[in-house]
């Protein structure tokens, strides 16, 4: 493990303190109450701002995996620094938090980058994006251990997601290990709050309905918008390719109900799409 992808956002989107941040993420998990879900979680969307804004939301979604036993977590992220067309994946290494680091699946990221031409080693585009980093420190709260696999998105055209979701799961598929995939996503950004509730809901509502062309029609109608309405799309295809068979909307929340501004508020979200359970009887 050469190569460490140090925490950059640690003491601005949440405490650089492991005991802090630990007993914070602590806290989100304990006051997220969902309700038993029937069958196995598969994929999950989950927000990436400041914990203080989207960290309730996303502990929504974090619970509902809690103590899962997951070889590789699949986590993929826009880019908000840099365009590119191919999807960065880091292939060696490992990613640092507060709270240690995740080592990366070199098997699987190697294995990704084979497939197709739809994905490149890239570090370079992780060094400073904050969209999968946010993501970590809950998930090694969550979870007892497993290993990563990051990418990164600058192209997040509808097709670029289909290819890039039937390369990863090319490249998983015949390797028995138990996976869980993560797409890192905020929602409309500076409206009003209740103009953001609005399109918002469109997203919501396809999500609940795991209706991936009709998202992707609304997303192109700019019927809604989503910062990483790739990694939405790739974790939605690429789940109902690993079994999922329909989803949950755990929390949907903006930053005006945490801060009380509602004059330009930023939209979260959390589902987890699931296989097995009630739709297999």
């Amino acid at each position: 493990m050469s190569e460490v992808r140090d925490a950059v956002v640690a003491g601005t989107f949440y405490s650089d303190n492991p005991k802090v941040l630990a007993m914070e993420i602590e806290r989100y998990l304990n006051k997220a109450k969902i309700e038993a879900l029937e069958g196995e979680v598969v994929g999950m969307v989950s927000p990436h701002a400041g914990y203080v804004y989207s960290g309730q939301v996303a502990a929504f979604g974090m619970k509902a995996v809690m103590n899962g036993l997951f070889d590789t977590v699949i986590l993929i992220g826009p880019s908000h620094r840099a365009y590119f067309e191919k999807a960065a994946v880091m292939i060696k290494g490992s990613y640092r938090t507060p709270l240690g680091a995740v080592e990366i699946d070199e098997e699987i990221a190697s294995a990704i980058v084979k497939e197709g031409g739809v994905a490149s080693p890239n570090e370079e585009a992780h060094g400073q994006e904050h969209s999968l980093e946010v993501q970590l420190p809950f998930l090694q709260m969550a979870l007892a251990s497993f290993k990563l696999v990051p990418i990164v998105m600058g192209s997040q055209e509808t097709e670029k997601c289909r290819a890039l979701a039937a390369s990863i799961f090319r490249a998983v598929k015949d390797r028995g290990k138990r996976l869980l995939v993560v797409g890192s996503t905020d929602l409309s950004h500076y409206y009003p709050y209740g103009h953001a509730v609005k399109l918002d809901q469109v997203i919501v509502n396809r999500l609940e309905k795991y209706d991936i062309e009709g998202l992707s029609q609304d997303l192109d109608a700019e019927l809604c918008e989503a910062c990483g309405r790739g990694p939405m799309m790739v974790t939605m295809m690429l789940s109902k390719a690993l079994g999922a068979t329909r989803s949950k909307v755990l929390k949907y929340a903006n930053s005006g109900d945490v801060s009380g501004d509602k004059r330009s508020v930023v939209g979260y979200v959390s589902a987890v799409f699931l296989k097995g359970g009630e739709a297999a009887r």
